[in-house]
């Protein structure tokens, strides 16, 4: 934790020991896209098919018996706002999710894989519906895919280029198949009691959520992104934090940003936003734009979602003198 007041930061545990930041890999994907776009080489108001053109992609969000895919812009998947299912935590027809199903037996999948799995579950709304979101990491999975066809390069290599290099993150990478190897290098993280071996799945996730990074590296990245104009374009952080959906407490969501507001009771006189990226792995890398104020935390426990906020809660409210 940085308090932005020109102490020292206050770490606990190594600040170099590698762990799986699960999706808050989507802050690194908003900071490609937004550099493609930069670029003009990415819409993010243009439909996101016109940049998968090889894919099959029908039938991903069907509302009223209308395929409505051909709909959804590269800034509705970075927003949640297409509509699609969430291939990965979403019920499939059986009632199972892909979460359940690989922490009973480790494998691999692939885009086909993830598309065909979120055509089995129902849209929830029409792409764009006036504040509706529904997270999905069905749409990160497409937003991989979209980079590495504008990049000609894998996902990995593509992040490294557009975003860990000029950031200076040296110690944060993706694991994908070529590095599988790489997996017993990363700190465990545990689900409840057990702590689960699963290379091939966390090889398969990503763009939505297979970067393994540190919390020095964490600290770097979230003060770049809310520092207008280093991560990020000059100009672009107030565009993807202007509107914010619900999406489940305590968060919202902008435009491939989380926010995080400390609960009424433990701040009534009001406290900062809290802005950057939560993952499942009980990851949290957040800070509050234009103080310098910065936490990054993980529990590696993926049973308490709550923790990590609680923690973060606390943290505040020590910064604060609470």
């Amino acid at each position: 934790m940085d308090t932005g007041t020109g102490e020292p930061p206050i770490c606990h545990g190594d600040p170099d020991a590698p762990f799986f930041i699960a999706s808050a890999t989507k802050l690194l994907v908003t900071v490609i896209a937004a550099r493609l776009r930069a670029q003009g080489v990415l819409d993010w108001d243009a439909p996101f098919t016109h940049y998968v053109p090889d894919v099959d992609v029908h039938a991903l969000c069907v509302v009223d018996g209308a395929d409505l895919t051909g709909e959804v812009t590269v800034r509705n998947l970075l927003a949640h706002t297409s509509g699609m299912a969430d291939y990965f935590e979403g019920a499939r027809p059986d009632g199972t999710t892909t979460f359940q199903r690989l922490l009973a037996q480790d494998f691999a999948w692939d885009l086909q894989d993830v598309l065909e799995w979120t055509r089995d579950m129902p849209a929830a709304f029409a792409p764009g519906a006036p504040g509706r979101a529904l997270y999905s990491d069905t749409g990160y999975q497409l937003l991989g895919a979209i980079i590495e066809r504008i990049t000609n390069m894998p996902f990995a290599d593509a992040m490294r280029r557009h975003a860990c290099e000029p950031l200076g993150l040296e110690s944060t990478w993706c694991l994908d198949a070529s590095t599988r190897d790489r997996y017993a290098e990363v700190t465990p993280f545990r689900v409840g009691a057990s702590v689960p071996r699963i290379p091939l799945a966390m090889s398969s996730v990503g763009a939505d959520g297979g970067v393994v990074s540190t919390l020095r590296d964490g600290q770097r990245l979230i003060r770049a992104f809310l520092a207008d104009g280093e991560a990020l374009p000059p100009g672009v952080l107030a565009e993807i934090t202007a509107e914010w959906r619900r999406i489940f407490r305590p968060l919202r969501y902008g435009t491939g940003v989380m926010r995080f507001r400390l609960p009424r009771w433990m701040a009534p006189l009001g406290a900062p936003d809290f802005v950057g990226h939560s993952g499942a792995s009980g990851t949290v890398i957040f800070g509050v734009a234009g103080t310098g104020t910065t936490i990054v935390l993980t529990t590696n426990q993926a049973e308490r979602r709550d923790l990590p906020f609680r923690m973060m809660v606390s943290a505040a409210n020590a910064a604060r003198g609470g």
